[in-house]
């Protein structure tokens, strides 16, 4: 069995210098090979704990 490939789209994205310069030590640190990669991993850690929260008010 292959693991497909997600389908992925491009996108932009404007940060200050001391963003873009957090964004390439969190890559370094985390061995990702792109800062794209690194917004990747950031936004579903948010997601996944914004749901969590949620859920957690809810119950």
């Amino acid at each position: 069995m292959k693991k497909q490939r997600q389908k992925t789209r491009k996108v932009t994205v404007r940060v200050t210098p001391q963003t873009a310069f957090n964004l390439e030590r969190l890559m370094q640190i985390s061995g990702q090979k792109t800062p794209g990669r690194v917004v990747d991993k950031l936004v579903r850690e948010k997601m996944l704990n914004l749901r969590v929260q949620d859920e957690g008010r809810r119950g």
